[in-house]
């Protein structure tokens, strides 16, 4: 068996966003409805500036094969996460392709703050806010054109040329106005929907700062030690996660003290239809999920049924 070999440019090519949104949202519907192996995520500081991190085993009933992702998270580097997705045939276990991980883990985590949204926030959402300027805000505001028509952005990055740069880039790749503001309370302030997507360790959202009917995607507490979100304002909102013992144990929840009982659902349980979404306009709602193994699976496998008819795709033969 030969297995593919797929750079960052073969996973690109090969990566739909608005087909793998639908491939995503049934992923998240058997895992709900059907899970059958418990994710883990294993992580290791290696030293002040680096961690290593694996995912797996991703598995979704319905798909004939599984992930091991191997990750370096180096926050002082350009780009910051770098690694591997190993997609394995679950009969054999035989190799069936070796991806590079960033650009695919960026798309998958887009696609997925995308359908929490869609589930979430307010249908009549227009204005966005997005904390932290990097490569996930900008996957996250073209994933939610997906879902919902925007009007405006408001952008705030601890690093002010980070700030502009992103600003011109939406503006000219989306056609997006976009104002870079000074204080996370400026950008928030008249936001549909925040997104925040940094590496804070300490909570700089709180009760008060986003107003009623706000919907906010938190990316960044996905390990110990960082946080974005205050306790009182998850406890004061209808917080979705993407697991509740991982949200604990090394994201959102955990990171300011809160246990499984300030988790309204899993994101997989309300499109499943086993646990309501929003229920009024007035709700602040927000999903912050950590990243599991079956989503990387879901995007792997997407990628691998597209790049296999993919003539650039290089191969090798792990038995010769």
């Amino acid at each position: 068996m030969r297995t593919l070999l797929l750079n960052r440019s073969a996973v690109a090519r090969n990566l739909q966003a608005l087909l793998l949104l639908d491939d995503m949202r049934e992923a998240f519907r058997t895992d709900a409805l059907a899970r059958t192996v418990a994710p883990q995520r294993v992580r290791a500081p290696l030293h002040s500036e680096g961690t290593a991190l694996v995912l797996f085993p991703g598995s979704v009933p319905g798909i004939p094969a599984y992930t091991v992702k191997v990750h370096a998270k180096f926050p002082g580097q350009t780009p910051a996460i770098r690694g591997v997705v190993h997609l394995h045939d679950l009969v054999t276990g035989g190799l069936l392709a070796v991806m590079d991980s960033g650009h695919l883990t960026a798309v998958r985590t887009g696609v997925v703050g995308a359908l929490a949204a869609d589930v979430l926030a307010r249908p009549d959402a227009t204005r966005v806010a997005v904390v932290g300027a990097g490569r996930q805000g900008v996957l996250q505001l073209k994933q939610l054109r997906l879902v919902r028509t925007l009007s405006h952005v408001r952008v705030h990055d601890t690093n002010p040329e980070q700030a502009n740069a992103f600003a011109s880039r939406m503006y000219q790749e989306l056609n997006l106005p976009v104002s870079v503001e000074t204080s996370v309370a400026d950008a928030v302030a008249d936001a549909d929907i925040v997104v925040t997507a940094t590496w804070s360790r300490e909570p700089f959202l709180h009760p008060g700062m986003v107003r009623p009917g706000t919907h906010i995607t938190a990316l960044g507490a996905d390990e110990p030690g960082k946080a974005e979100l205050s306790a009182a304002l998850l406890a004061q909102s209808l917080f979705v996660c993407d697991h509740r013992a991982l949200s604990v144990a090394s994201g959102a929840a955990g990171a300011v003290g809160l246990s499984e009982g300030a988790i309204h659902a899993e994101l997989g349980e309300v499109l499943a239809g086993l646990k309501p979404g929003r229920t009024s306009q007035e709700q602040v709602t927000v999903f912050a999920p950590v990243g599991l193994p079956f989503q990387d699976l879901a995007t792997a496998w997407h990628v691998f049924q597209a790049a296999s008819g993919d003539e650039d795709v290089p191969t090798l033969d792990f038995g010769e």
